[in-house]
């Protein structure tokens, strides 16, 4: 699977982002930086966590207007699979690949710690490893992930599976509706989740639960 891993001022997962890229598909992503225009031809782009240009203004309300943002709308028109992770989350949903809005987590706080994950749709591009309705371990590691909706997109969200992962067994770290944690776009290739899989890939992490999103994705790209 050939991969692309946008960078931007400010975040910080970039580099276990491309580590897990690389253990789990055999090749190192390649970088994009934020005013590129053009990408290269890869199966997956994805957007880190972090806090992209210091969550000024909103989270992600800046970079999802950099000039590689656009390249990446595009790459999903095309069909490319396309991820964001926690920060990347947030910047998919300013940038309008994503639809709904993440606010500041109910408790007012920031929350770091691991939370468990139901596979709320195991046909996606990015879900297909795990079995229907698997519970997964995930850690999380955010102050804006409180994911809100109006009621006709939330019930087409609903209705069209494309709630891709929700907080199980009373985990939910920010108040998000439907105790949502991960969505995909109409067309089911565009991902956008708070927790971070990355952080979870292999025994030297405590586990391996989240590697079955990067698998799920290497299995729809060979």
């Amino acid at each position: 699977m050939k991969s692309a891993v946008v960078l931007l001022p400010g975040l910080n997962r970039d580099r276990d982002m491309i580590a897990a890229l690389t253990k789990v598909s055999g090749q190192a992503p390649k970088t994009v930086w934020q005013t590129e225009t053009e990408l290269p031809d890869v199966d997956l782009i994805v957007i880190p966590g972090g806090f992209s240009f210091g969550d000024y203004l909103r989270c992600g309300a800046i970079a999802a207007r950099m000039p590689v943002m656009r390249a990446v709308a595009d790459a999903a028109k095309r069909g490319v699979m396309v991820m964001g992770v926690c920060n990347g989350f947030q910047i998919l949903l300013e940038a309008g690949l994503l639809p709904g809005a993440l606010m500041r987590n109910s408790s007012l706080q920031f929350v770091c710690r691991e939370v468990k994950l139901q596979v709320a749709n195991a046909n996606t591009a990015f879900t297909r490893a795990y079995a229907p309705n698997e519970v997964i371990r995930c850690p999380v590691a955010h102050h804006d992930g409180n994911f809100f909706a109006d009621p006709d997109t939330l019930a087409r969200l609903e209705g069209e599976g494309r709630v891709a992962f929700r907080y199980a067994e009373d985990t939910n770290p920010n108040g998000s509706l439907n105790d949502i944690a991960g969505i995909l776009n109409e067309d089911g290739n565009v991902l956008g989740l708070m927790p971070h899989p990355e952080n979870l890939i292999e025994a030297a992490h405590g586990g391996s639960d989240g590697r079955g999103i990067f698998e799920s994705a290497l299995r729809v790209a060979a």
